[in-house]
C-alpha cells in the first residue's frame, strides 16, 4: 500500500498582495470555534469565560477582547457566539474545552471559513465600494463586528483597528470573494 502524506491548504494558499494605499492578506493562524450554552446553562458559560478569558458574552454588533491566546469573542445569532484566536493546530475545540469544561458546546469552524484582513489608508475606500454597511468610524468604531454582503456573498466584518478590518466568508466561494476584494482595490488605487 503506498505511503500518502496529506499537507493541508489554507483557503487561498497564503494570499498576500500590496496595492497602493491598502494589503490584502489571507489570515491563517486564527481559529474559530463556535460556542453554544446548554439550556439554562448561560450563567455558567458566563463564569467559565470571565475565569478563563476574562471576557464577558458580548452583544451583538460588538467583539469582547481577552489577552488569552488573543482572543475575542463575538456574538452571531441568539445564543451563538464565536470565539477567534490565535492558533494553527487542528484541535481548536480541544483548547477551547480545556479552558469553558462543559459549559459550553463548541464546534471548530476554522475550516468552513476564509479569513482576509484588508489594511491600509485605502482599506475603507476599498470596502465602500463592495459592503453597503456605513463603515465609517463613527457609525462603526472599532472593535465593531457585523453580518453583511459582499458582492452577493455572506460576509462578517470585523472593524479590527484604525484602517484594519479582519472578513469572514465561506471558504468555498474563497476565490470569488478574494476576486472582489481584489478588483476593488484596482479600482480604487
Amino acid at each position: 500500500m503506498p505511503d500518502y502524506t496529506l499537507t493541508a491548504n489554507t483557503p487561498l494558499n497564503g494570499f498576500s498582495r500590496d496595492f497602493p494605499g491598502v494589503s490584502i492578506n489571507e489570515v491563517n493562524d486564527r481559529a474559530i470555534v463556535s460556542i453554544v450554552a446548554p439550556r439554562d446553562g448561560e450563567k455558567e458559560l458566563i463564569k467559565a469565560l470571565k475565569k478563563s478569558y476574562d471576557i464577558e458574552l458580548p452583544n451583538a454588533g460588538v467583539l469582547s477582547v481577552s489577552a488569552q491566546d488573543n482572543a475575542v469573542l463575538f456574538c452571531m445569532a441568539q445564543d451563538q457566539y464565536f470565539l477567534m484566536f490565535d492558533y494553527t493546530g487542528n484541535t481548536a475545540t480541544t483548547v477551547v474545552h480545556s479552558y469553558l469544561n462543559d459549559t459550553a458546546y463548541l464546534t471548530d469552524q476554522s475550516d468552513s471559513y476564509v479569513m482576509i484582513r484588508v489594511s491600509g489608508a485605502n482599506s475603507r475606500c476599498l470596502l465602500e465600494r463592495i459592503c453597503p454597511l456605513d463603515i465609517h468610524p463613527t457609525a462603526f468604531p472599532v472593535r465593531a463586528v457585523a453580518r453583511t454582503i459582499m458582492e452577493h456573498l455572506g460576509t462578517t466584518i470585523i472593524h479590527e483597528g484604525d484602517d484594519n478590518f479582519l472578513l469572514l466568508s465561506a471558504r468555498s466561494s474563497a476565490y470569488s470573494f478574494l476576486e472582489a476584494i481584489e478588483t476593488s482595490a484596482k479600482n480604487t488605487s
